[in-house]
């Protein structure tokens, strides 16, 4: 079903006039883990984090982390299509995260958040899961899926910049009828025809932290940030109910 998903998106964003390229992680058997072997003639001792903004720097990243940096450098939009693992992305995916997002490239101490480097692109995650939509509800058992997703969406995406869209969610396509699913797709390539018009999540801006008291969202903005239902809400000691990623801006409700 992902795999017709991606087929979905590549053709209803192509026929818009828009030129689209698939990475394929498990055709590329892309590398997941963050080694050394990142890096051509890296040294030891290592530290990756360090080594690896350096190698950007210098042209020295391998072959397929300077290929993967190459799209998202051209890109307007970043469509990542995947099954939920364990309540997260699978291990090829977050592989690709901490390969290919490195520092220089995708982020500095000075950049990140609202001030990211990729301020002008937007990003979706568009993933199917395995549990029937009522048991990722507020009192499902497997509890908010929007929680679950939260470190993709706020802490790698929106860290690096990414205007965020709304998720496309597919319920637990392998346990309904085939009818079900084409309707899915179906509501995917409607979607498509419209994502790029499409108003990002709201998230507070840097400026609403106080670097002194250590990035602490700044009392006198509690009150209008809740008023705007942010989804930064972990911030305000508040978890976002799922109706509040149905569409751009946040709806105020909480728990």
């Amino acid at each position: 079903f992902n795999a017709a998903a991606k087929e979905v998106a590549v053709e209803a964003l192509t026929s818009q006039g828009f030129i689209v390229e698939v990475s394929d992680l498990y055709a590329m058997n892309f590398k997941a883990t963050a080694t050394a072997e990142d890096i051509t003639g890296a040294d030891m001792p290592f530290h990756y984090a360090e080594e690896t903004k350096l190698a950007w720097q210098q042209g020295k990243l391998s072959a397929d982390i300077t290929e993967e940096q190459r799209k998202l450098t051209e890109a307007e939009l970043v469509i990542f299509q995947f099954p939920i693992y364990w309540f997260s992305a699978p291990a090829i995916l977050k592989g690709w995260f901490d390969r290919v997002l490195t520092e220089g490239f995708a982020f500095t101490p000075e950049k990140r958040y609202s001030q990211g480097i990729f301020q002008d692109k937007k990003a979706i995650l568009s993933f199917t899961t395995g549990s029937q939509e009522s048991m990722f509800g507020i009192n499902g058992i497997n509890g908010d899926v929007y929680v679950a997703i939260w470190p993709i969406q706020y802490g790698t995406l929106h860290y690096c910049g990414f205007q965020v869209l709304a998720p496309q969610i597919s319920w637990d396509p392998a346990h309904t009828s085939q009818e079900a699913r084409g309707n899915m797709l179906e509501a995917w390539r409607k979607r498509l025809h419209g994502l790029m018009e499409e108003k990002p999540l709201f998230f507070p801006s840097m400026d609403s932290f106080d670097k002194e008291l250590g990035f602490q969202l700044r009392t006198e903005l509690h009150e209008q940030e809740a008023s705007k239902g942010s989804t930064v809400d972990k911030h305000l000691e508040k978890v976002p109910r799922a109706s509040q990623f149905k569409s751009g801006y946040a709806k105020q409700n909480f728990i």
